[in-house]
């Protein structure tokens, strides 16, 4: 697989990730499956698909424990991104950035992924209580410690607010200024696919001028862009789309065209699917850009890292481009 680098550190990945969320946090938790995860992760290495992106939170803890099942075979052969910052409570989920909770927070994901260091380590979400240069500040000393690589800030709340002038891009922009002053920022994970593209406005042409990497999260819509959903949803109650304004039966078809557009795209490349085809228009959007799509099982780990080799043509794109905008509220 084609390799990119993340950040001033020039940390070295393959083009395409596996989000390890799904196979332990936030949808259909019936299909949720230890051994196949294992399979996922196994077949994502073998793939060239090296960046594993995970965080303490997912299960919680549980996410962090898998990884560390297949790391203590093969950790020379994995890139580990996790994440810090986020408290899952009975009902809510709370943000704790205090530089003691931080740096015991990378303790505990050190020894569930049974790793001496992780290679990019995220703040969550920052917390309002905290200044942020304090949270990252601990993290800095993480990394002056040897415990980890480099450091990145998720952002996956920064989505354009449609009122213009106070854009929520221009909170985490302000907010990537701030940390950089204390320590470098390598990289920033944010929502970023053919449905939500707000990224594309500020975000992503920050990171690329200051040579910051950009881990496109979600990149297949929450599924929906692979093509394989029902219209009429029909997820489990503890399926995070089973309250999305979009997984309605009436939102999801009314954004088949999107599904229709990547769909004919495909057909020009053979046996491409949809999902490849989302992905692969993702890596044209820099080389400072890595998707990382969720996966649960191995079929999918592998077609997904089977995008990185597609070559969408500028007939592709203009197509891709030129698709209608999707309906329905994203929040």
């Amino acid at each position: 697989m084609e390799r990119r680098t993340i950040g001033a550190a020039a940390l070295e990945v393959g083009a395409v990730g596996l989000g390890c969320m799904p196979m332990s946090w936030a949808y259909s938790t019936s299909e949720q499956d230890g051994e196949s995860s294992l399979r996922t992760v196994h077949t994502a290495l073998d793939r060239g698909s090296t960046l594993l992106d995970t965080a303490d939170m997912y299960g919680p803890f549980t996410n962090e424990l898998l990884l560390g099942r297949v790391l203590k075979e093969r950790r020379g052969e994995a890139f580990v991104s996790t994440k810090c910052g986020l408290l899952v409570g009975d009902q809510h989920i709370v943000a704790n950035g205090r530089p003691g909770y931080v740096k015991r927070a990378c303790d505990a994901s050190l020894r569930r992924l049974q790793t001496d260091v992780i290679d990019l380590y995220h703040l969550h979400r920052a917390d309002p209580e905290v200044p942020v240069e304090e949270t990252w500040g601990a993290m800095a000393e993480l990394v002056r410690a040897g415990k980890v690589r480099a450091l990145g800030l998720s952002a996956m709340g920064a989505r354009a607010d449609r009122r213009p002038g106070t854009g929520i891009h221009e909170a985490t922009l302000r907010l990537l200024h701030r940390v950089q002053q204390v320590f470098p920022v390598s990289s920033v994970q944010a929502e970023l696919s053919v449905w939500s593209r707000e990224a594309l406005d500020a975000l992503l042409p920050w990171c690329e001028s200051r040579g910051v990497g950009f881990l496109a999260a979600m990149p297949l819509g929450n599924g929906y862009l692979t093509g394989t959903l029902t219209t009429g949803g029909g997820f489990e109650a503890d399926d995070v789309r089973a309250r999305h304004p979009r997984f309605t039966g009436e939102m999801m078809a009314a954004n088949q065209p999107l599904v229709a557009g990547l769909r004919r795209v495909a057909r020009r490349h053979g046996d491409a699917t949809p999902a490849q085809v989302a992905l692969a228009w993702l890596l044209t959007r820099g080389r400072h850009v890595v998707p990382v799509p969720g996966a649960k099982k191995a079929r999918w780990a592998a077609e997904n890292a089977a995008a990185a080799g597609l070559r969408l043509t500028a007939e592709d794109l203009l197509e891709i481009d030129t698709l209608p905008p999707a309906q329905g509220s994203w929040d």
